[in-house]
């Protein structure tokens, strides 16, 4: 079993973060991608056997209207904003597709994270959607990985992610995590973003991914930085313990 512990961003300095762990999730692709070079920069400084993984371009997965737009650095004209999230068939979905592979590609990424807000809730539209912009993607050998937020069946997001080829990205202290080889957690703290998981809390999670070939626990809290040393640790004692 492989256990790929890291952090969503860079908490720390690149050098400091690229010396502890093996695995990082790149951010800032999901407010706006950088250029290739510089993430062809970050492949070259980071050591053999680094990965990264990425979030996906919002223009993908969230409207116009969600606050996290502010941050892009060219404003969308009013028929880009309807044209904008939700999967939907359109020309800005698609080249903010192509934006997030050419990046996955520079960075030699292995899995694309599509987070999406609790504004896409489980709608005929939406469901449509994410059929189609799956259905008809040229995946390039990359993983994909869903974060569905707000209500959403388990047993709607099992069939779909079984159906369209998906992992299933989850916070395993919120909701059982879905059967399968690969696992892909993001740990936004259990309550909230300000909280410091306990090791009572790295107990459990050590049992959470138990019973996989492959497990990203990545964390996305205040503290991940920390968070993410103790549970790394904290695995590597149990298994010297059992070793012993």
């Amino acid at each position: 079993m492989k256990v790929k512990i890291g952090c969503c961003g860079f908490p720390v300095g690149k050098k400091q973060y690229l010396a502890r762990f093996k695995v990082v999730e790149v951010q800032q692709t999901f407010y706006q991608p950088p250029r290739p070079e510089t993430a062809r920069r970050w492949r070259e400084l980071a050591p053999p056997g680094f990965e990264f993984t990425l979030k996906a371009w919002q223009l993908i997965t969230h409207e116009a209207a969600s606050p996290t737009y502010r941050r892009l650095k060219k404003a969308l004209t009013e028929a880009e904003r309807q044209q904008a999230g939700a999967f939907k068939p359109t020309p800005v979905v698609r080249e903010a597709w192509n934006a997030t592979r050419e990046i996955a590609g520079a960075l030699e990424a292995r899995v694309i994270v599509f987070q999406c807000p609790a504004k896409f809730d489980p709608s005929p539209e939406h469901i449509k959607n994410l059929r189609r912009f799956f259905g008809e993607l040229n995946r390039h050998n990359f993983v994909m990985a869903w974060e569905p937020r707000g209500e959403w069946p388990r047993e709607e997001v099992q069939r779909l992610c079984e159906e369209l080829a998906l992992v299933p990205v989850v916070d395993p202290f919120a909701g059982p995590p879905y059967p399968g080889p690969l696992a892909y957690f993001r740990l936004h703290g259990k309550t909230g973003y300000r909280y410091r998981y306990t090791e009572q809390d790295l107990a459990e999670l050590a049992a959470l991914v138990q019973g996989r070939e492959e497990v990203y626990v990545m964390f996305n809290n205040m503290s991940m930085w920390e968070d993410a040393q103790a549970f790394s640790e904290y695995l590597t004692g149990h298994k010297a313990g059992k070793a012993g």
